[in-house]
């Protein structure tokens, strides 16, 4: 008797209408996991960006340099003529920071022979420092800048290409908690 009335149950729209209801409950859990992950998506998303920028700005010049890998050369010099600690300062210091490629294209021994002259090492990487946060929407309407080194950098611009004396500019405004970084393709070298 209870079989009769399980294949009449069976047989019935019931069935029908638990399947429906069982789709419909798996769509919509579905739908609510999608909605839900996409939420936390998007939380994550914005709020990474803000944390980074927020994480670099509370970070000096030195650190940023030191941290970013591109620098080594230029960390190392700054270490050597005791520069690290002044750039590491209050500021505001704007810093056209060459590449470890930028020092790769010095004459072969020129690095290894400065650092065994830290005056004229001294001297190289001031020439590199400005006075002041100067933003690349700042640079591209000045003509030169006066280093801490006490000579002057020529600025150039042509087109989308801006030249601090013969090197490019190659990434701007890496702000720091004690000024800019500027990334360039070229050491800069003051007159004698």
């Amino acid at each position: 008797m209870i079989t009769n009335i399980f294949q009449k149950w069976i047989s019935s729209s019931n069935v029908k209408a638990l399947i429906i209801l069982a789709i419909i409950s798996v769509t919509l859990a579905a739908c609510s996991d999608d909605t839900a992950t996409e939420e936390k998506m998007a939380d994550e998303t914005s709020a990474t960006p803000q944390a980074e920028q927020i994480q670099e700005e509370s970070k000096t010049i030195v650190d940023i340099a030191a941290e970013d890998g591109r620098f080594t050369t230029l960390v190392t010099a700054l270490q050597a003529a005791e520069l690290d600690s002044v750039l590491a300062g209050e500021g505001p210091f704007t810093v056209f920071a060459p590449t470890d490629d930028a020092f790769g294209k010095l004459p072969e021994g020129t690095i290894a022979s400065l650092l065994e002259t830290i005056p004229a090492l001294k001297n190289i990487l001031l020439y590199h420092v400005v006075s002041g946060n100067v933003l690349a929407a700042d640079v591209v309407t000045l003509e030169s800048a006066v280093t801490l080194q006490g000579q002057t950098v020529s600025i150039s611009v042509m087109g989308d290409v801006v030249k601090i004396n013969d090197s490019q500019v190659i990434i701007t405004d890496i702000q720091g908690s004690n000024g800019i970084i500027h990334v360039i393709d070229t050491v800069l070298l003051p007159a004698d």
